[in-house]
Order: structure tokens, then sequence, then C-alpha cells
């Protein structure tokens, strides 16, 4: 049986405005932002680009670390995606290339 991952995530775009999310369908997410298939702040500002996630074994664990992302300010989310990602890349690419 194949065990659950769950991903807290922060998505940006060009200026950067971020955003920050938890699922456990971390394409699928990316994907639905990038399409801009849910009505909303993404949507709103053309949030299109994954520049940092983490795993975790339960949501319980993605969800406390998403907030404690959300309640960061700005600068400590930046310092924190430039520390993996100093050119804030699209990671899309990425998880699409990772084996399950």
């Amino acid at each position: 049986m194949k065990s659950q991952i769950y991903y807290t995530y922060i998505m940006a775009n060009q200026r950067p405005t971020l955003y920050t999310g938890m699922t456990n369908d971390l394409i699928k997410r990316v994907y639905q932002h990038k399409k801009e298939v849910v009505k909303g702040f993404t949507e709103k500002y053309h949030i299109h680009k994954l520049v940092y996630f983490e795993c975790f074994k339960t949501p319980l664990e993605a969800i406390i670390r998403e907030k404690q992302i959300k309640n960061m300010k700005r600068e400590e989310k930046l310092r924190l995606i430039k520390k993996e990602n100093p050119n804030l890349m699209d990671l899309y690419e990425r998880i699409l290339d990772k084996p399950e």
C-alpha cells in the first residue's frame, strides 16, 4: 500500500506576490493554480509559479506548517524560499519528473 504524502507549498507571481497552501496532490493543485481553475486570490493575481514546497506524512503536520508559514512576515517567507530556491524558479517541472 502506497503511503499518502501531504504538502505545504508556496506559489508566486513575478512581483512576487506569495500564496501559501496545503494539498495531498501537489501536481494537480499547482496545475489548478496555473490554469486559474479555482476563482480567488491566485486567479486574481496570476500566481502561477511553484517556488517552494515541503512534504509531510500526515495532513495535520502539513496544516500546522501552512499556518506557520502564513503567519511569517513576507521577508521571512522570501528567506525560506530563497534558501532552497535562490532564483525563485518554477519547480513544477521538477515535481512532474519526480518518481512516486
